[in-house]
């Protein structure tokens, strides 16, 4: 007995020992926790990553607002705890405290006054939306006075480049430094984004210790490279593997109804489509069942007008022809000549030039569908995919019709796509839309701040906007969200600008 006693000691000193070694390292310091990383693949690239300017910043949990969209559509205070206003234009916003920047720096009024500056500065369309006069920043509380009565001005401060950064930092454009979760370690334009967690950060660190925001526009590469483990979530996979991803076990499957709209758009500086006639003859040659079904896989629902038809300012649209009988019978009232089914104008055949983009995979192939359609009638239809479409929308005008699909209700309220689409001068006006009458419906509807009068102010724009078809309203699309089983806490969000967030983790096997 007195032989087993020392043996089971020195038996118990190896194991101690053992267990020892797994927790520290051979100089003897605690080794550090698991490191959990995430690889998030989008399908349109960003070429900067200044927040006034691009989105990405936003979704990838680098920079916040002062206030955030909630998913059941109503605005919920962020950067800002709180705000109130007796007039619906002297407004008092209180910035939440002990919120830093990432490089240590305290966030207070006076760092948000500056970051909404250089938003203004920056972006044209951010002023024109903001419609700021005058602010003053005093510790943690920011006053701002509007240029006339704005009663929804919170809400327009969900917007994406309304982001808070400390505007005294190098590089903007390439390490925006901005009080969110995860901090930027390399950008690389067009290609990706590298995330490092922010320890500090005020509504706790987050449990990924890296992650990476890539771009690529291309939907079956995007699903290729989560198949081959090099993405852990993609953002709209293509619709046709969507039975391929269900099957696959190691695989979640998200599609939600989304706040976008797919849309022709018409450029109204073109004298075919001044004539709303004529832009009623494209919008029936568009099958939205077939769009919708064919094209789509069913991930959609068919669009009346701009908004979903759940929101109350909805009008009761007219029911729609379409087909190409629909079509031709609208060029006859434009004035056009249709003869054995084809249409002309003044004897000669139509040509037009159709631009789109591939990040929106059913986007080309709806092109190629319309240009067929309009074979039918004997118009010519050619198709063009840009880069920097937007851009290319604004700054050209050798376009007749784009294809687009906007964020139609970013905020939870119809006027700030009203303004951006409609006004002369909006930042979405891609159709060069000029209406004297809808514009003076807008101005009204910014200071009026009774709710029911607002609904008639939008119901009464909507209409007319669906009697011109100022745009060609097709589907609402569903927002398709792959990921694998190891990832945790992920919400595929209506708003589409909360992606990469603290609470996101990956299961560690």
């Amino acid at each position: 007995m007195r032989k087993i006693i020392p043996l089971l000691l020195f038996i118990g000193l190896l194991l101690l020992a053992a267990a020892c070694s797994n927790v520290s390292s051979t100089n003897g310091e605690q080794a550090k926790p698991t490191e959990k990383e995430l690889s998030f693949l989008f399908n349109f690239a960003s070429q900067t990553i200044d927040p006034h300017l691009d989105y990405t910043p936003l979704r990838a949990g680098v920079v916040e607002t002062l206030v955030k969209l909630g998913e059941d559509l109503q605005i919920q205070p962020w950067l800002a705890e709180e705000w109130s206003s007796p007039d619906g234009q002297h407004w008092t916003f209180k910035i939440r405290e002990q919120v830093t920047f990432q490089n240590g720096k305290t966030l207070d009024a006076a760092a948000v006054k500056q970051s909404l500056e250089r938003a203004m500065e920056q972006n044209p369309g951010v002023k024109q939306v903001l419609k700021i006069k005058q602010m003053e920043a005093s510790g943690q509380s920011l006053q701002i006075t509007t240029e006339q009565p704005f009663p929804q001005f919170p809400s327009e401060l969900v917007h994406p480049n309304t982001a808070i950064i400390d505007v005294s930092a190098p590089e903007p454009d390439k390490k925006p430094i901005g009080t969110g979760p995860f901090q930027v370690a390399a950008f690389a334009s067009g290609s990706s984004l590298k995330l490092d967690r922010y320890d500090q950060y005020w509504d706790g660190a987050a449990k990924l210790s890296h992650a990476t925001f890539s771009f690529n526009e291309d939907a079956n590469a995007r699903l290729s490279a989560l198949m081959a483990g090099d993405a852990d979530i993609v953002y709209r996979p293509p619709v046709e593997s969507i039975e391929t991803m269900k099957s696959d076990a190691s695989l979640h499957l998200d599609s939600v109804v989304s706040l976008r709209t797919h849309e022709l758009i018409f450029n109204t500086k073109h004298a075919d489509f001044q004539n709303s006639y004529v832009r009623k003859a494209f919008d029936a040659l568009v099958n939205r069942n077939d769009l919708k079904d064919a094209i789509m896989g069913g991930q959609a629902t068919i669009a009346s007008g701009p908004f979903l038809p759940e929101f109350p300012f909805v009008p009761a649209y007219e029911p729609k022809e379409i087909g190409l009988d629909a079509a031709r019978k609208w060029f006859q009232q434009a004035g056009y000549e249709v003869e054995q089914g084809k249409v002309s104008k003044d004897g000669q055949p139509l040509s037009f030039k159709l631009v789109t983009y591939a990040s929106r995979a059913e986007f080309p192939l709806l092109a190629q569908v319309l240009q067929s359609q309009a074979k039918e009638l004997g118009i010519t239809i050619t198709i063009a995919q840009v880069d920097k479409y937007e851009d290319y929308l604004l700054e050209k005008g050798d376009w007749d019709l784009g294809t687009y699909s906007p964020l139609i209700a970013p905020r939870g309220d119809a006027s700030y796509f009203l303004n951006v689409a409609f006004k002369p001068d909006g930042s979405l006006n891609f159709g060069k839309i000029n209406d004297k009458e809808l514009s003076t419906w807008i101005d009204k509807l910014d200071q009026t701040v009774d709710t029911d009068e607002r609904n008639a102010l939008i119901k009464q724009a909507l209409t007319r906007i669906d009697e011109e078809m100022y745009y060609s309203y097709l589907v609402h699309p569903n927002t398709l969200v792959v990921y694998r089983d190891k990832v945790k806490n992920w919400v595929t969000s209506k708003s589409e600008y909360y992606m990469l967030t603290n609470q996101l983790d990956v299961e560690v096997k």
